[in-house]
């Protein structure tokens, strides 16, 4: 038993002379390069560091923490890496973006022509009640206060269909600006010519 527990003792300490054995290098705020068997003081692990062994032989480098801009750069470096991913399960060639592009901006011609239409509608029924206003003008009665808040509500919806229309539009552009990038980025990706 005794032989055992000396040993576990002896190779106890080896363990820890080969852990004190270790130096670590680093530079300090002055610039000077300090070599410290205690580790390295927080202040400092961001520079870097580089761990050594009882020979003085570099056994790991630790690299100095990225800057503010290299780790902006990083982040874009992956955004875009997952951006490409996204471009790559949604399109196998140049040809599906542009078919996807020209799907959509179906859809949305189909929808600023119904939007038109109803527009459209909407200004003949008001031609229609201010033919019945102006009717009642000439037959010198008052316009009943029903068809004048009807012109006015009709007013109304047209505005509202115009600015819808006018975003229908701006969406449609915006897609064939998006599916433009798209198609340049995944013909760049697969290499295909444009």
């Amino acid at each position: 038993m005794r032989i055992w527990t000396r040993v576990v003792l002896l190779l106890g300490l080896l363990g820890v002379t080969a852990a004190q054995a270790e130096l670590y290098r680093y530079v300090d705020d002055k610039g000077v390069v300090v070599l410290d068997r205690h580790g390295v003081p927080p202040q400092f692990i961001g520079r870097g560091y580089e761990v050594l062994n009882d020979q003085g032989r570099v056994t790991q480098v630790i690299p100095p923490a990225p800057t503010a801009q290299e780790r902006q750069r990083m982040q874009e470096a992956k955004a875009r890496a997952e951006t490409d991913a996204q471009l790559l399960r949604l399109y196998a060639s140049v040809a599906d973006v542009e078919r996807a592009k020209a799907r959509r901006l179906s859809e949305l011609d189909s929808i600023i022509g119904i939007t038109r239409g109803n527009l459209q509608s909407l200004r003949t029924q008001q031609a229609n009640l201010q033919s019945q206003a102006a009717n009642h003008e000439r037959a010198g009665r008052k316009v009943p206060e029903q068809l004048l808040v009807q012109i006015d509500n009709l007013a109304k919806e047209q505005a509202s269909l115009k600015r819808d229309v006018e975003r229908y539009r701006q969406t449609r552009q915006q897609a064939e600006a998006s599916y433009g990038r798209e198609r340049e980025r995944v013909a760049e990706l697969l290499g295909q010519s444009e």
